[in-house]
């Protein structure tokens, strides 16, 4: 730890410098968890190094990935837990990553807060450990920013960036994409994160009680089950890629099945889902419920239980369930690939 760099003058204006130095040391155990033989610098330096294998890869193409965590934090801050909002940033980049086949190789988060209390930066950076943990790369590196006045002092925001590798000629596109072909279903988690502008209001948040047992929801809290972190699919569907010749995936994000699934499948064919196959989570039922929220709008703003959706070929689609299963998905199939001009039906 720095112990001579102190500034009271900045101090005064309520930037503690000093803080900053003591939250670097708390994260350095869980950042330690992370490093992979690629990783080349220590956290703490001006830039986060990484040097790239490419002995098994001919043409190798990075593939990069950015997002925070969006309102879902606000959920953390009411229920005063930071341990896991760090995994959905890490998600929600690296399952981007993984729909173009790529590898995620490292990760670099942003901390913007109103004060910087050491050991709370240190557990939102525990859990963006744990999901880089998760999906196999290395924190490399990270900023934390104390900005007084402009953020509450209770309060933070959380973004990240990563960056993956896939070699040129096993990019995932949709050109031999078919009629005939099927989707594959990887459950989510719960809301994962996104929609929770809708989510707050439905639930009145602010307000209303989030911390007693529901039981529709198997016994937890509302709060406790809203901030239940994003999946990480990773590993799993890079275990599939190495047996199976998958032609689309799509991670379902905001918007939903309506805006994501279409993203995966080229002009002239659509997807039709049998809607009976979905297992949706108790968490959407109650949802729709309270908020009065018509189905189109549930579909077309919530992932409804399905985190990603993979498209195969008919004659692999059952070959590539049992993959997904052995890595531990409990994938299944919700539709095929149809010739339409319209990109999704849901029946």
């Amino acid at each position: 730890m720095n112990t001579n760099s102190k500034s009271d003058s900045y101090a005064a204006a309520g930037v503690d410098i000093t803080a900053g130095y003591k939250a670097v040391e708390l994260m350095k155990k869980h950042i330690a968890r992370t490093i992979s033989g690629g990783a080349l610098s220590d956290i703490g330096g001006f830039g986060g190094l990484f040097e790239l294998d490419i002995e098994n890869i001919k043409k190798p193409v990075l593939v990069s990935g950015t997002d925070g965590v969006g309102t879902k934090l606000k959920l953390a801050f009411l229920m005063d837990k930071h341990d896991t909002v760090g995994i959905d940033c890490v998600a929600m980049c690296v399952n981007d990553i993984i729909c173009c086949g790529a590898k995620p190789m490292f990760f670099l988060d942003y901390i913007a807060c109103g004060k910087n209390y050491p050991e709370k930066i240190a557990s939102i950076v525990s859990g963006v450990c744990e999901g880089c943990v998760q999906s196999g790369c290395s924190l490399i590196g990270g900023e934390t920013a104390e900005m007084p006045g402009f953020y509450p002092v209770d309060e933070y925001d959380l973004a990240g960036f990563s960056v993956g590798v896939v070699d040129k000629e096993k990019i995932i596109n949709n050109k031999s994409m078919i009629p005939g072909d099927i989707l594959i279903a990887l459950p989510s988690s719960g809301i994962h994160s996104n929609g929770f502008s809708l989510v707050r209001k439905v639930f009145d948040v602010e307000n209303k009680d989030i911390k007693s047992p529901v039981d529709s929801l198997g016994g937890k809290s509302i709060g406790e089950t809203l901030l239940t972190p994003t999946k990480i699919y990773v590993k799993p569907v890079l275990a599939l890629l190495e047996t199976i010749t998958v032609k689309g995936i799509s991670h379902i994000t905001g918007g939903g099945f309506y805006e994501n699934i279409p993203r995966s499948i080229p002009d002239g064919l659509g997807a039709v889902i049998n809607k009976e196959s979905i297992r949706i989570l108790p968490i959407f039922d109650l949802i729709s419920k309270i908020g009065n929220i018509i189905e189109h709008d549930m579909f077309n703003t919530f992932n409804m239980g399905v985190g990603m959706s993979i498209v195969v070929a008919k004659e692999d689609a059952h070959n590539a369930v049992d993959i997904l299963k052995a890595n531990g998905e409990d994938a299944y199939i919700i539709g095929e690939i149809v010739s339409s001009d319209e990109k999704i039906r849901i029946v």
